[in-house]
């Protein structure tokens, strides 16, 4: 087949998947500016009943990643995507149609395990029904449709919030759901059986542990970290985790591809730079909002829309490096460059950043800076994961990169209220958050990529050239076909 004739099924493809990925990463952030106004709907829920609507779907999301990810690879990518996309559609009719927040919140958890479903099938979709040369753009277009969605979130949830209400926010998932359901059952390859089902008791494990370290990491500041509720679930999540590894160990379908780390430097450096600087992207972008609406007095859509800038950026740098890193030393150079853009932006803020408004001469310049970090360092990140695993496992590394950057995220929103309470003043109206409050969240980013960058360095020594090819004709033939 001529190239001319493939290229409308490979952007079909890639469309589908990138457009799943965008959908999961969208609502991980578009229901922050929405809180508020399902305050006014529902008066008589609680703050932190409220903010179940944002925490379920982060929790069943990322502690659902992993398996996930073994069951892409093991019953069939196309079946998967598709039925976590319909998964995912069904369960944002529901938050939209939801009359109290309590079935909010449970409609929250069904989409985030649908979110979970597909994530690591799009980037398996996306490798293995594209042809082999292309696999470094996929890769970015991918990245770029994450990075973008995650920076976008708050500024048109907080538009669909002004505009309309916060049904919105949920409605808009909707008709694109159902285009990429269609889509992908007319253009998806069917996939193949690999390997047995998941083990039960492995992967429930793994969902406590996963489960049990993200409560407790995000209520530890309102708990109390020193307090039973929080030490308790950090105790149990960490046990859980090493039991779920130590079994994945010794089982032959394991809920986390444990063998995928072994001797593997460049696949356990791709996770741990997606850990630090997960950490320090939801960091940004919570301690933003915080600030352009508590210092500079934004308000909440203005904070929104001052984001937007670097969306575009980070779509742009996800894009323009995936072409050119080759050149320069592949993922490393990535996420290296990304990451030191980012790391500017402290230093930048301690010299400038006042309590008066200067979008233009401060926050513009930052906002680029950071958009430019996140579109390099994602798709960086991911595609060194990719690069250092056989095809057959390509869901099980994107469902691990994910889950390392949803923990960071985790991380990163403890960081903000932990270093944010220690620097309120009090007042009579409970506390005003002083400028050298932020400043402190700013220098904690600006650790964290400085290590992250370290990491990337010395772990991320691979090259654009020694991509994973597709398996050999004679190990498709041994694979069981499966109609998706």
């Amino acid at each position: 087949m001529s190239t001319e004739r493939a290229l409308p099924s490979y952007w079909v493809v890639v469309l589908t998947a990138s457009g799943a990925n965008f959908l999961a990463m969208l609502d991980s952030t578009v229901t922050m500016l929405a809180v508020p106004a399902l305050q006014r709907d529902f008066p008589a829920a609680s703050l932190p009943e409220l903010s179940l609507v944002v925490g379920a779907y982060a929790l069943l999301f990322a502690a659902l990643l992993a398996p996930s990810g073994r069951l892409a690879d093991t019953l069939g990518r196309k079946r998967i995507l598709i039925g976590g996309i319909a998964l995912f559609t069904v369960a944002s009719l529901l938050c939209a149609l939801a009359p109290t927040v309590p079935l909010l919140v449970a409609a929250r958890a069904v989409q985030g395990i649908g979110a979970a479903v597909m994530v690591p099938a799009s980037l398996s979709v996306l490798l293995l029904d594209t042809p082999a040369e292309r696999r470094m753009m996929s890769i970015s277009l991918l990245s770029a449709a994450g990075a973008v969605a995650a920076a976008v979130g708050p500024s048109l949830g907080g538009l669909l919030v002004v505009a309309f209400s916060w049904h919105a926010v949920f409605l808009i998932n909707l008709p694109l759901g159902i285009a990429l359901i269609v889509a992908g059952a007319r253009v998806l390859r069917p996939g193949a059986v690999t390997g047995g089902l998941l083990d039960v008791l492995g992967t429930a494990l793994l969902v406590l542990g996963i489960g049990g370290l993200t409560v407790g990491i995000t209520n530890g500041t309102s708990w109390a970290w020193t307090s039973a509720r929080t030490l308790g679930c950090l105790a149990v999540g960490l046990l859980c985790l090493v039991l779920a590894g130590l079994r994945s160990a010794r089982h032959r379908s394991p809920a986390i591809e444990v063998s995928l780390f072994g001797n593997n430097r460049v696949f356990t450096s791709a996770n741990l730079v997606a850990l630090l600087y997960g950490t320090v992207m939801y960091t940004w972008l919570l301690v933003s909002v915080l600030f352009l609406t508590d210092i500079w007095r934004y308000s909440e859509l203005e904070a929104g829309l001052a984001q937007t800038p670097g969306a575009v950026i980070a779509a742009i740098s996800a894009v323009v490096m995936g072409k050119v890193m080759g050149r320069f030393g592949g993922p490393r150079f990535s996420a290296v460059v990304g990451m030191s853009a980012h790391a500017l932006v402290p230093i930048i803020l301690f010299l400038f950043l006042t309590r008066e408004s200067a979008f233009l001469e401060i926050w513009l310049p930052c906002s680029v800076l950071v958009g430019f970090g996140i579109g390099a360092t994602l798709m960086a990140a991911m595609s060194a994961g990719a690069m250092s695993a056989p095809p057959t496992k390509f869901a099980s590394v994107s469902a691990l990169n994910n889950t390392a950057r949803q923990v960071g995220g985790a991380l990163g929103a403890a960081a903000v209220a932990t270093i944010l309470q220690s620097g309120t003043v009090p007042t009579g109206a409970g506390g005003t958050r002083t400028l050298s409050a932020y400043l402190d969240v700013y220098a904690f980013c600006l650790v964290l990529t400085v290590i992250a960058i370290v990491v990337a360095f010395f772990g991320l020594r691979t090259s654009a050239s020694k991509q994973p090819q597709r398996p050999p004709v004679a190990a498709q033939r041994e694979s069981v076909p499966v109609a998706d």
